[in-house]
């Protein structure tokens, strides 16, 4: 097989894990291993915004390309299957055709469907609000905000608005929103609500693979992934005290 055809290949895998959460040191790793196995030296750097690589094909000569990264989402299942994928390379190389349509066929993996991923965001309010020592009524309203929250976030971010507005509007929404609750159902205790409903948007996994990209001596892709976190949740913590600050003292009757 050519050096460009192993090198397209290579690309393909490593812009799948990056786009699905994958950490920088498993894509480079990821990469390397699927050279190694057409017998290619290669060398590899990978970011939080795409993927750089180099081969040495059978003349000496470096073959370099790139791939960069548009769109970003948490797959978990993809990155199982890349990973499959590359360890079965290493004991039986296929050909450029079907290790394509290997890859065709797992970038094309089904994905949870809408309604699923708006119930799981739900019940994910619904149990930390209960873990944090929230009553049953906290935690019922707090999955229905996170229901609205989700189902808003998924239909602007097809408008293509500034993620920082986003997450902030929707820290404002919350705060808002368990503000009234709370007034609304004496019962209920806003804190409560706003711990489980916020749940859907910390960035969990980008902060979990910077930390370790970062025990990894990836330096530069660990502090984005963690600054980037670290910004998320300002946005989101600046929309909620905007909105406690705003709604302290105002009696809606």
């Amino acid at each position: 097989m050519e050096a460009k055809q192993v090198l397209e290949i290579a690309l393909s895998a490593g812009e799948i894990l990056l786009s699905n959460g994958a950490e920088s040191y498993r894509v480079e790793e990821t990469i390397e291993r699927i050279c190694n196995s057409y017998n290619l030296e290669c060398e590899c750097m990978a970011t939080p915004k795409g993927v750089f690589v180099a081969v040495v094909d059978d003349k000496e000569e470096k073959v370099t390309s790139m791939k960069k990264i548009k769109t970003k989402r948490v797959d978990l299942y993809r990155i199982e299957l890349i990973n499959s994928f590359s360890r079965s390379l290493q004991e039986t190389p296929l050909s450029y055709e079907g290790a394509k349509k290997i890859l065709k066929d797992i970038d094309a993996a089904p994905y949870f469907s809408f309604p699923t991923r708006l119930f799981a965001a739900s019940m994910t309010s619904f149990i930390y609000a209960l873990f944090f020592n929230g009553t049953i009524y906290d935690s019922i309203i707090s999955a229905i905000i996170s229901l609205g929250i989700y189902y808003m976030l998924e239909k602007v971010s097809h408008v293509g608005f500034f993620q920082f507005f986003q997450l902030f509007f929707s820290g404002f929404i919350i705060g808002g929103l368990s503000i009234f609750a709370q007034q609304l159902f004496p019962f209920a205790n806003k804190d409560n609500i706003i711990t489980g409903a916020i749940m859907i948007l910390i960035p969990g996994v980008a902060l979990t693979n910077g930390i370790k990209d970062i025990i990894y001596d990836d330096f530069m892709s660990g502090i984005v992934k963690f600054g980037e976190s670290m910004l998320i949740i300002t946005a989101i913590g600046a929309g909620i005290g905007t909105a406690l600050s705003l709604g302290a003292g105002v009696k809606l009757w």
